[in-house]
């Protein structure tokens, strides 16, 4: 049985699709884990604020994909994390497969519950496989619109304190992909990517005037990406009520882009897709058209 916990979020989603029409041609069965799961959906509730209900819930689990819990502070994050690798050890699972966070993203604090969970997994007693996912394409853009002084449609500019750094971005349905192909995998041939670690970081990077260029498309006059400070970003993302670890992981992510430390050295993902990876442009330009942009 492969198990993916997370049911509810948009990449487990993508993940059970593939996984799911795979068990209808004849492969493992699968099962959804979400905190609140539906009557008679056959999902299973999967609590990670409930620690003493989980080693029940991955009772008879061969993988277990864990997608990571990060919408909460730093020792939250790292409590839920622990208390699932402690049930998974105790229920006997073969195999947890955790999506992490791409080596790019090394200096942005929202790495240090990802790299927390990988030591506490390397020290399990089940074999465990890390995929370190990259930046959805979608976010700089997001984030940045979320911090904006005024909208592009209006002034014509699309102001982010990005400076002129890169960041590799990769669409999510990419990441999907390869999840459910290395559960499968390891649900097949025990043993099969245990220990491993894969970077799947994105092939192509974007530029503040990439973005501006989306926003193009999408408003359809023209929009030009123009660099902000730091400063004047924190106090909107605040006026606009994220918390504060919101805030602070968010400017993390501005002040590493400026810095230029969102760039991938290398990626695994290309080797482990069947196909070649989608091209992220198509993507931004959704995202502009329902993150405020108008």
């Amino acid at each position: 049985m492969i198990l993916v916990t997370g049911a509810s979020g948009a990449l487990a989603g993508l993940v059970l699709d593939r996984l799911r029409a795979a068990e209808a041609a004849g492969g493992p069965e699968v099962v959804a884990g979400t905190r609140a799961p539906a009557p008679g959906s056959g999902q299973r509730r999967v609590d990670f604020d409930d620690p003493a209900s989980l080693a029940e819930s991955f009772a008879g689990v061969d993988v277990l994909v864990f997608v990571s819990a990060g919408y909460a502070e730093d020792d939250v994050v790292m409590d839920r994390h622990g208390a699932v690798v402690d049930a998974a050890a105790a229920a006997g699972v073969r195999h947890v497969i955790y999506t992490s966070l791409a080596g790019s993203g090394e200096r942005i604090t929202l790495s240090v519950a990802h790299r927390w969970t990988e030591e506490r997994l390397a020290k399990a007693p089940f074999a465990t496989t890390v995929l370190r996912n990259g930046l959805y394409a979608e976010i700089p853009a997001v984030l940045a619109l979320a911090a904006a002084a005024a909208p592009p449609a209006v002034t014509g500019v699309f102001g982010a304190p990005f400076g002129d750094g890169r960041v590799s971005v990769v669409a999510r349905e990419d990441l999907a992909d390869v999840t459910a192909k290395v559960a499968l995998e390891a649900h097949a041939e025990p043993g099969r990517h245990a220990g491993r670690t894969y970077e799947l970081e994105g092939v192509e990077t974007l530029h503040g005037d990439d973005i501006a260029a989306a926003l193009t498309d999408a408003l359809g006059r023209p929009v030009r990406y123009e660099p902000t400070p730091l400063g004047p970003a924190r106090e909107v993302l605040a006026a606009g009520g994220q918390l504060p670890y919101q805030i602070g992981h968010t400017v993390s992510f501005f002040a590493n882009h400026r810095a230029g430390w969102l760039t991938a050295d290398r990626s695994d993902l290309p080797e482990l897709l069947d196909n070649p990876p989608r091209p992220v442009r198509p993507l931004v330009v959704a995202a502009v058209e329902g993150a405020g942009a108008h």
